[in-house]
């Protein structure tokens, strides 16, 4: 089995690297690179769709160009690039070759749920899969699922070969009714998957916290004479679950990587008084009816109105958590060129591809009472 390989449990998630511009900055990953792997870990999650492809050529410069191939684990993704089986292989050697690596650790069919399962499998891109397994091209065969419990059972049944799951699991979308996190995590216990987990802070939604929650994790640091940030409440939580072999942290800058890495080098289980403030702070966020964007932004390329969806929704949940701010001028600020919520003309594209499965022309609706 593949737990071998992995060093430790802390994953680099390379979707939000540090950037200048529109340009990765690779400097600034490269110390974050050497920081990692110092520090003994050695899994790098991507996908050709993340930064628009400036992630995987990140990883060539910032990695594959500097340490033997042999000291890191590389994850990528079969993202929904294709419209034909015959466009898959093409799609996975460019990968390759973007890279600058002969094969990949971990191979995910990207981003699966009822809105493409049947596409991946009428093109055959599990068999095609399997079979550069079976050549070497692929080491590992797994999925990054976006959907209900129920159809990821259905996936796990009909897929027998698929050794491992990626799925959003956090402290606030644990029980969540849209997310399913739990109950996801228990299906794949059922079929005995081991689970790699992104999104452990929720796109960093778990990180900068109102005083009213924030003071529920200073009065636990004060009692356990800790210090530990918010992000290692979160990301403790998820490891500390049995089937999770790997947890993924989307580092943007050198200063998270550090923390990340202080307490997951020699990780430590969440005790009891950890666990019950968490449920405290889970209640807290519960009531406040936020909207679940995680800022990924898969929403954002295809908008014919060029409305920034995430920055939106960020806005609209700063006003319930902020509730002293004023997010107008910001919402004003954002959308002074163009790109406002009421401009969105219902197509659906942005519901089509979102992985969390929101109803963003309501939402859209709802930014649109508040700020305008």
């Amino acid at each position: 089995m593949f737990f071998n390989e992995v060093k430790k449990k802390l994953g680099f998630g390379c979707m939000r690297l540090p950037m200048i511009g529109e340009e990765v900055d690779i400097e600034q990953f490269k110390k974050m690179v050497d920081t990692f792997m110092e520090a003994g870990f050695n899994y790098f999650d991507t996908a050709h769709v993340y930064i628009y492809g400036k992630s995987e050529t990140a990883i060539r410069e910032g990695l594959v160009k500097r340490y033997p191939r042999e000291s890191y684990l590389i994850a990528n993704k079969l993202s929904y690039l294709f419209q034909k089986e015959e466009e898959i292989l093409p799609v996975f050697n460019s990968q390759l070759e973007a890279m600058g690596v002969e094969y990949f650790d971990f191979y995910l069919m990207h981003a699966m749920g009822s809105s493409n399962y049947d596409h991946y499998v009428k093109c055959n891109a599990f068999k095609i899969a399997k079979k550069l397994k079976e050549e070497g091209r692929i080491r590992h065969l797994g999925i990054s699922f976006h959907d209900s419990a129920e159809y990821l059972d259905k996936i796990l049944t009909e897929q027998p070969d698929i050794e491992f799951v990626q799925i959003q699991f956090n402290y606030l979308d644990y029980d969540s009714a849209n997310v399913q996190s739990k109950k996801c995590y228990d299906v794949c216990v059922k079929h005995n998957k081991p689970i790699i987990v992104m999104e452990p802070v929720k796109g960093g939604q778990l990180v900068n916290l109102p005083d009213y929650i924030q003071n529920i994790f200073d009065d636990l640091n004060k009692k356990q004479n800790t210090n530990y940030s918010n992000a290692s409440f979160a990301i403790r939580f998820v490891a500390s679950h049995p089937q999770i072999f790997m947890v993924l942290s989307g580092m943007s800058n050198l200063e998270q990587m550090l923390d990340n890495v202080s307490y997951m080098k020699d990780f430590k289980p969440l005790n009891e008084l950890e666990m019950a403030s968490l449920d405290l702070v889970r209640d807290k966020f519960n009531s406040l009816n936020l909207i679940p964007c995680t800022a990924c932004r898969y929403c954002v390329p295809g908008c014919p109105m060029q409305i920034k969806i995430p920055r939106i929704f960020r806005i609209l949940n700063d006003g319930k958590i902020f509730t002293n701010l004023d997010k107008k001028k910001e919402y004003n600020d954002l959308t002074a060129s163009g790109g406002l919520a009421s401009s969105c003309i219902k197509c659906g594209q942005c519901e089509g591809i979102c992985p969390q499965h929101l109803s963003i022309r309501e939402l859209l609706e709802e930014a649109a009472k508040v700020f305008e």
